[in-house]
């Protein structure tokens, strides 16, 4: 019987059963709405086969109404674990029994281990971001001075609690409502006590997503990373004015597309070196792996997978 590539909160929920009558058996999927578009199953599967695995991992779409249902429904399915996306994130850490520190810090969860009839969460966002900026680029994110920006939304916010964990350089929180961006960077300041930068540069600042108050900013900076959902499309806005890039800033945007973001375009025009998220969503999806399993993730046979699927 051929694996569906999408399942329903129905399929779940009313017949658990039929994920065990598969061949391997569906015990790990991705949980979003939408989700028809989600990387994960493609790199996933890979990994799972290049380790013997007797396990398939699919999609379940699954409406926010009935995400807790789901997430309940898990342990009587037979599944190991799951991811979850847009928009389920925040509601999954709300959905677990149990969350590990950086995920609470974080506000959110995108990893779940079934654990008896128990559901552990924990989130792979930020640290997935970290590995692919050393890979990317051969530095750490605790030493670099990092301006963010939309630093208010869930990848923005876990990203900014990473940065803040890594104690980096620098952190400026950018973000269109500024009092979200204020509220979150109170909340990270304790990371920021000590003393590692010369001069009158505060080490945590909040700031509008204005263009002066970006060039004053850019100026301090080392790296721009873009946690916003601008260039998904390519008749989206600029997420930046090209002008404020300037050839020693570092470019990450954590948007990934088949063709360079706009953004990134205007980056290597100016010849600045930059990298888009495909390097995050395959360190965050091997961290997943490593959490059901307990072994190191294949990685190289995930990012041919994934590089393949593109």
């Amino acid at each position: 019987m051929v694996t569906p590539d999408i399942f329903s909160a129905e399929d779940l929920v009313s017949t658990p059963a039929i994920f065990a009558g598969f061949e391997p058996p569906v015990r790990l999927a991705v949980i979003g709405d939408p989700v028809a578009h989600s990387r994960s199953p493609g790199f996933q599967n890979a990994a799972l086969r290049a380790c013997g695995i007797r396990a398939a991992y699919t999609r379940l779409h699954v409406p926010p109404s009935r995400f807790t249902e789901v997430l309940r429904a898990l342990p009587a399915a037979g599944f190991l674990g799951a991811n979850v996306t847009i928009p389920h994130k925040a509601s999954a850490l709300a959905g677990v029994d149990v969350a590990d520190a950086y995920a609470r810090a974080s506000g959110s969860v995108n990893t779940i281990v079934v654990n008896g009839d128990k559901l552990h969460g924990f989130n792979t966002d930020g640290p997935g971001l970290s590995r692919a900026i050393r890979e990317e680029f051969s530095l750490d994110l605790r030493d670099l001075r990092v301006v963010l920006l939309g630093a208010g939304g869930g990848a923005g916010r876990a990203i900014a609690v990473q940065c803040a964990m890594e104690r980096c350089a620098r952190l400026v929180l950018v973000n269109r409502t500024l009092e979200k961006a204020r509220l979150l960077a109170a909340e990270l300041a304790p990371y920021f006590l000590s003393e590692r930068l010369s001069g009158a540069v505060d080490r945590l600042v909040a700031i509008p997503f204005e263009e002066e108050d970006l060039r004053r900013e850019l100026e301090n900076a080392d790296i721009v990373i873009n946690a916003t959902s601008l260039g998904m499309k390519r008749s989206d806005a600029p997420v930046i004015p090209a002008s404020l890039l300037t050839p020693n800033l570092l470019v990450y945007d954590a948007v990934y597309t088949r063709g360079g973001s706009r953004l990134l375009e205007d980056a290597a025009a100016v010849g600045a070196r930059g990298a888009n998220g495909l390097g995050m969503l395959l360190h965050q999806g091997a961290l997943a792996f490593e959490i059901w399993f307990n072994r190191p993730a294949p990685l190289e046979e995930m990012r041919r997978a994934l590089l393949a699927d593109l």
